[in-house]
């Protein structure tokens, strides 16, 4: 009798957390599903407040406006570069930083480590970083944006902190079998690290992807720019009617066509590719981020 009351409790207790969990997993994601109802409902219907579970007088227009000239295509493409490239180069140059570190014999590490983390506490500034590009001749260049993140501090510790939390004996049973530090490095800890480079690379690009401040700082160009950038030029063009030009079809959709409607499908936009990425890496993800943040 005793068993069966327990059974039925941990039944209760198993069923209220999922249930508990499944409201709190629509509450999550209630907000992205309702920037995809509104950017196919009408701006008539969402300013109305008519917009909630289903489009309201579906239509295509805010995706037609943003894709119709062929820019925001060109500063996707633009995006991808940059996300690729600079996800590349922060996982290098991490890996670069992160393995000396984690090793105990190297000389002056509590030096490094020390100056390493006071970079986390103090910045130049804008300014500064600002003259430092125009000097280096990089304006109008994407080194101008991969440059000042080439690398994270904080994901580098996380790096390092990960292959510290990896058995010694590994590297001591390589270096008697004669193999040098590339060697340890790139044939046994990389291959030990698959989860924190996931986790990172995965940090990394979404915010390259996010990335928006120091592409309009520096970038002037317009067949340059990334999709973050563009989408708020064009956001901005249709809040100062300046987007818009009334007569004929353009009337239909002045009135379809609001700065609400277009804000939703830009956030759609944006967020969609990352969204892709994350079932194919929430696996190592998980791991990584546990095992290289508690370890240590």
């Amino acid at each position: 009798m005793i068993r069966t009351e327990k059974r039925l409790l941990n039944k209760l207790a198993m069923v209220s957390a999922y249930a508990i969990l499944g409201v709190i997993s629509l509450l999550t994601l209630f907000p992205f599903w309702y920037e995809i109802v509104a950017s196919f409902s009408s701006s008539r219907a969402i300013t109305s407040g008519e917009v909630f579970l289903w489009p309201i007088e579906f239509n295509t227009v805010a995706y037609g406006r943003l894709f119709d000239d062929g820019q925001l295509i060109k500063a996707m493409g633009n995006t991808v570069v940059v996300t690729i490239i600079g996800t590349i180069l922060n996982v290098v140059m991490t890996i670069m930083a992160a393995y000396p570190l984690s090793r105990k014999r190297l000389v002056g590490r509590s030096v490094l480590l020390m100056f390493i983390t006071i970079s986390m506490l103090f910045v130049a500034g804008l300014i500064p970083n600002f003259i430092l590009i125009k000097s280096l001749g990089l304006m109008n260049s994407y080194w101008s944006v991969w440059l000042p993140g080439l690398i994270s501090t904080y994901n580098m510790f996380v790096m390092k902190t990960f292959m510290e939390g990896l058995p010694e004996e590994i590297e001591e049973s390589a270096s008697i079998d004669g193999a040098g530090d590339w060697r340890i490095l790139l044939q046994i800890y990389l291959p030990l690290c698959k989860p924190i480079l996931a986790a990172l690379s995965l940090f990394y690009a979404v915010s390259w992807w996010n990335s928006y401040f120091n592409v309009m700082l520096y970038i002037t160009e317009s067949t340059k720019l990334t999709v973050m950038v563009k989408l708020y030029q064009m956001i901005s063009l249709v809040d100062s009617n300046l987007l818009n030009n009334m007569g004929g079809n353009e009337a239909l959709e002045q009135v379809l066509l609001t700065p609400e409607a277009l804000k939703a499908a830009a956030v759609v936009i944006v967020v969609t590719p990352i969204l892709c990425m994350y079932p194919f890496l929430q696996k190592h993800f998980v791991k990584g981020v546990l095992i290289g943040s508690v370890k240590g």
